[in-house]
This record gives structure tokens, sequence and C-alpha cells, in this order.
């Protein structure tokens, strides 16, 4: 696996796997890889000749008082993992690389950005967008590749890159969990031993939601007071609790089919997100 700290080296190897046509996916991530990421490793390598994955975290998607500082870097074992999944190469830059002195630029995807998470999160999305925006423009891949865990935040990029006209094919990949349902995080590392038995029951909520429509519910706001009001008996505080349509994340009404549940909640010091899709009726 060859590792670039550069955009110019990024590039330099690039330019050499498109000279003889090769196709180049994209996994962007900011490290402490889990068996998540690495789901998404194993899917580029299906839609793609060369793997490149990114491990930058990335400080503008961070807002006051959040946990930038504090957020696990483990770049070693990270490199180990990618070498056994025979990563093509590793891009792990510096902030100064990717924010050079001067940076004024800000990629924002309206009204996307300001609901769900980003209501919580202010700079988030704008932070998101920004640092997806360049990676793109650094690696120009055929295909990337993100989390469905991440539900808002791949709306978000897909509304992006068709807004920019960006010519690459953005690729979902389902949620990994644990054995127990919790969602693979690399945050549920804050989590004590006595949060993480209460974790899993985030997953159960968005099940139990789900299980409700399909049997005919359709008193959706209703269901989502049920769901907050379960969490927090057991130990959550909760951001938000949602029922949307899945092409827009708009809030859903009776007579809409396609959905998507969307959770957010604190345990302790960590910040779950989670989501499960279905079809209505």
């Amino acid at each position: 696996m060859y590792t670039a700290t550069t955009i110019a080296a990024l590039r330099e190897r690039l330019a050499s796997w498109r000279r003889t046509g090769e196709r180049i996916a994209l996994v962007p991530t900011m490290g402490n890889l889990h068996a998540g990421h690495l789901q998404l490793v194993e899917a580029a390598r299906k839609r793609a000749d060369r793997v490149v994955v990114s491990i930058f975290v990335n400080p503008t998607q961070f807002g006051e008082g959040e946990d930038y500082a504090s957020y696990p870097r483990t770049l070693a074992e990270d490199t180990r993992k990618l070498c056994a999944r025979s990563t093509d190469l590793l891009f792990s830059p510096q902030p100064a690389e990717v924010y050079p002195e001067g940076s004024k630029t800000v990629v924002e995807v309206r009204e996307l950005n300001r609901i769900l998470c980003g209501r919580f999160r202010p700079v988030h999305f704008n932070g998101v967008t920004t640092v997806v925006s360049k990676l793109l423009n650094m690696v120009q891949p055929d295909v990337a590749l993100f989390g469905e865990k991440d539900f808002q935040q791949l709306l978000v990029i897909r509304r992006m890159v068709a807004d920019l006209d960006i010519p690459v094919e953005i690729v979902g990949v389902p949620t990994v969990r644990e054995a127990d349902g919790l969602a693979m995080s690399s945050r549920n590392d804050y989590l004590s031993v006595a949060e993480r038995l209460i974790a899993p029951s985030l997953y159960r909520s968005l099940r139990a939601a789900k299980q409700l429509i399909e049997a005919g519910g359709r008193d959706f706001r209703q269901i989502e007071q049920q769901q907050l009001e379960a969490l927090r008996q057991v130990g959550f505080n909760p951001d938000y609790f949602s029922i949307r349509r899945r092409s827009d994340l708009l809030l859903a009404e009776k007579q809409d089919v396609d959905l998507v549940i969307l959770a957010a909640a604190w345990l302790g010091k960590a910040r779950l997100i989670d989501n499960v899709q279905l079809k209505a009726g």
C-alpha cells in the first residue's frame, strides 16, 4: 500500500493509474477504523480496480466544545488494517495540506444542512460538504462510498454532487452492526461498560417504530413521541427521533411510502446516531 500525505504525491500516483484506464474508488474516513469502515473498503474493491482510503480528522465539521481534540487517532493500527485488505493508497494529510493558510471557501447544501443533526450541530454539514468536495477534487474518483448509518450525510453529499455536477458515483453501503444491534461507530469507544449495555436500545426503538408503521400505524408524530419517551426511560438524552421521507428528509405524512426513521441521542459522553429504512403499507 502506498501512503501519500500531500496532494502532489496523491495526484502523481493517481495519474499513473489513469494512464492505464483503471477505475478508482474513494473511501473517505476520519480513521479509528472498525468493521463498518472495512466493509466500505471491501465494497469499493468490488467496484473499482484501485481503492483509495483517506484518513483525515476534519476540523471544520466539529463545533465549539465538540470532540475534535479528543477524537481517537489510530493511524498505525488503521494502516495495518488497510494493508491487510489490499488497499492501494492511503491518503493521510495534515490540516494545513487540506486547508492552506488563507482558505475562505465553504460549500453549503442549504436546507438539508439545517435539519435533524444539522439543527444540533450547526457547522457540521458545511464542514462535511467542504472537505468531501475537496477530497473528490483531489482524487477525482469514479466512485465514492459512504455508510448509510450517516443517512443524512449521504443525502447531503448526493445533493452536493448533483448540484455541482461532480462526475462521481456516490454509493451508500448498509450499516454494519454489533451482534446486539448497535451500529458500529468510532464514538462507541466513549461508552462506559454500563452505557454499552444500554446503547442497543437506540436500534430497538427504531425497529419498534418500524414495526408499528409496517403494521399500519400512520400517526407518525405520536410514534415519534412514544419512542423519545422510551429512550429517555432507559437513560438516553435524545436530540431527535424523526420519521422522514427517504428521498428528501421532509417530515413524513400519512400518504408517504418510502420512509427512513432517524434518531440521535446522547448516552454519557457519546452521541449516537442510527436509522432504519422501510416501505410503509
